[in-house]
């Protein structure tokens, strides 16, 4: 009501408007979600717990059938250069040391080779190469990627491994009193070494780790790249301040993705490492066989569920291993990235 006080004054009040209701705000807004928002939402919640269904499914199925086989077994199964006998189904010996860390030891040594070569080619792409060259280079680096692998492992036992016996020879001769290129357990001059075999995963992995990089690189804010142009700095410096900090992230996920590659890879090592089966002795000219190898080489003996238990026991752990791998570089990817936000 009207002050009356204010009324003999001459001066004009307003009444005061009931208050309003207070409406909850929607993450849809004021109005209901549509039929088909509805929808897509809940397709999308069943896809993400399909996913995640799938994956127990598989960690669960990989254990059921590998306990058996690990009951049988009369050997450490994490021993290092054990026997590997699953023929005596009653009293099986098998152990995985040596197979994790083949597998873990050419992932890497073609890491290291592919990742600087990956972030190269993806800054000359997007920061150097002219547009009517960027396109075309892209596309060939991309096509590396649908080559098959058992042309890989052909090409680099019987192309490749030839042209680079001079090289292994002489880092033999030059830095044999490191471990990493002391004589090994196979043949230099056949050419089934792990140094072969990482080099031809290094380019098998190449055109990922490129892919993605390149792509991050080019969502790099035009605006940051254009005002540090205008104070001044080189191309390089524009580079090291912006392009590299706001791709670091992508840089990483690229990585991990091609590491997965590696970890899993089957044919093309399955052709290059063949030849031997002695004990691996931290060497880039050891031969040897990863947890995927074993597992391809072995398919005659899937007949027998012991048997193929033990394989399936190696597979388990190959697949430990790639969730273990995909954590550590989600938080390397989390941590680089908190790190931009920062900057």
């Amino acid at each position: 009501m009207p002050d009356p006080s204010a009324a003999g004054s001459g001066a004009v009040v307003a009444a005061p408007y009931p208050e309003s209701p207070v409406v909850p705000i929607s993450p849809w807004g004021n109005a209901r979600p549509r039929l088909g928002d509805r929808v897509f939402r809940r397709l999308a919640q069943g896809s993400g717990v399909l996913i995640v269904a799938l994956i127990a499914a598989i960690g669960g199925f990989l254990l059921w059938r590998a306990i058996p086989a690990l009951q049988r077994n009369r050997e450490n199964f994490f021993s290092y250069g054990g026997s590997w006998v699953t023929s005596d189904t009653s009293a099986m010996r098998f152990g995985i040391l040596d197979l994790l860390q083949v597998t873990v030891f050419v992932s890497v040594f073609a890491l290291i080779l592919a990742v600087p070569v990956a972030l190269g080619v993806a800054l000359f792409i997007t920061q150097y190469a002219p547009r009517r060259l960027a396109g075309p280079l892209a596309y060939a680096v991309d096509l590396l990627a649908a080559v098959p692998s058992i042309v890989y492992g052909v090409w680099g036992l019987y192309v490749l491994a030839p042209q680079l016996r001079p090289v292994a020879t002489w880092l033999n001769h030059a830095l044999g009193w490191c471990f990493l290129f002391a004589p090994g357990n196979a043949s230099v001059a056949g050419g089934g070494t792990i140094f072969t075999g990482g080099l031809v995963l290094a380019v098998m992995i190449l055109p990922i780790i490129t892919a993605v990089t390149r792509e991050v690189f080019m969502q790099t804010p035009h605006d940051e790249i254009e005002a540090a142009l205008a104070l001044g700095a080189t191309r390089w410096e524009v580079i090291r301040t912006t392009v590299l900090p706001f791709g670091r992230s992508g840089y990483l996920s690229g990585a991990v993705l091609g590491l997965g590659r590696a970890l899993g890879e089957t044919v093309a090592l399955l052709i290059i490492l063949r030849g031997t089966q002695a004990a691996f002795g931290w060497s880039l000219f050891d031969g040897g066989s990863t947890f995927a190898t074993k597992i391809a080489a072995a398919a005659a003996e899937f007949d027998d569920p012991y048997q193929a238990g033990a394989y399936v026991a190696a597979g388990l752990v190959l697949f430990v291993l790639t969730f273990m791998a995909d954590a550590v570089a989600r938080a390397a990817v989390a941590k680089a990235r908190g790190r931009g936000v920062r900057r």
